[in-house]
């Protein structure tokens, strides 16, 4: 579902599925998705989208987390048309919203900005600490320059990334800015087996709705 709704975004040249099993090749392959095999040493997925993105000489990478059955490509094209200014290194989407339950769930991650836009902070914990019109949940879809790609993955692992275990915090801890994009859009990663059920659940009411 993530592959053929990438696919119908109008900016993406190419969607690729980068992956270390051998299990995810053998399926793609047998759909007709493409998908590179990568390293098995890499640690995590950015890793892996650099390693196909050097490969590909691209400019501008969209990498696209396989747990986010839901996205609409016009969030892909939001990223990429953030990514034409050239000040902006690093993107990323969020959206608004009121859900108390998601404000305290720590598998939503939670971010702030600044008044251009620009994460301040990103966590598991609720923030900001009283939300008055609701709260940004981030959504994890990010942009890249590929040179700043590249950069990025040069970085050590920082300190605020292991407290949260959110890889984005490692560009914030370094003193680069991620510009973030609200999206009416509304997602929902699966970060758990309960979130299939919820998934299922609104794909059967899109259907019938």
């Amino acid at each position: 579902m993530v592959y053929e709704r990438s696919k119908r975004a109008r900016f993406l040249e190419r969607v690729i599925v980068a992956t270390d099993d051998d299990r995810i090749m053998a399926a793609c392959t047998g759909l007709g998705i493409s998908a590179r095999l990568t390293s098995p040493s890499i640690g995590s997925g950015t890793d892996r989208v650099a390693e196909v993105a050097r490969e590909l000489g691209a400019s501008l990478v969209i990498n696209i987390q396989g747990d986010e059955p839901l996205l609409d490509p016009a969030m892909l094209d939001a990223l990429v048309e953030a990514l034409q200014d050239e000040s902006v290194l690093m993107a990323s989407l969020m959206t608004r919203t009121k859900d108390r339950a998601a404000f305290n769930d720590r598998n939503r991650v939670k971010v702030v900005v600044d008044k251009d836009g620009f994460a301040l902070y990103f966590s598991r914990a609720p923030i900001p600490h009283r939300p008055q019109e609701g709260f940004f949940q981030h959504i994890g879809i990010y942009g890249f320059k590929a040179e700043f790609l590249f950069r990025f993955c040069g970085l050590p692992v920082s300190e605020l990334e292991r407290a949260e275990s959110l890889e984005q915090l490692r560009a914030l801890e370094n003193g680069y800015r991620i510009k973030m994009i609200e999206t009416p859009c509304s997602t929902l990663s699966v970060e758990s087996p309960r979130d299939i059920i919820e998934v299922e659940k609104l794909l059967r009411k899109k259907r019938h709705g």
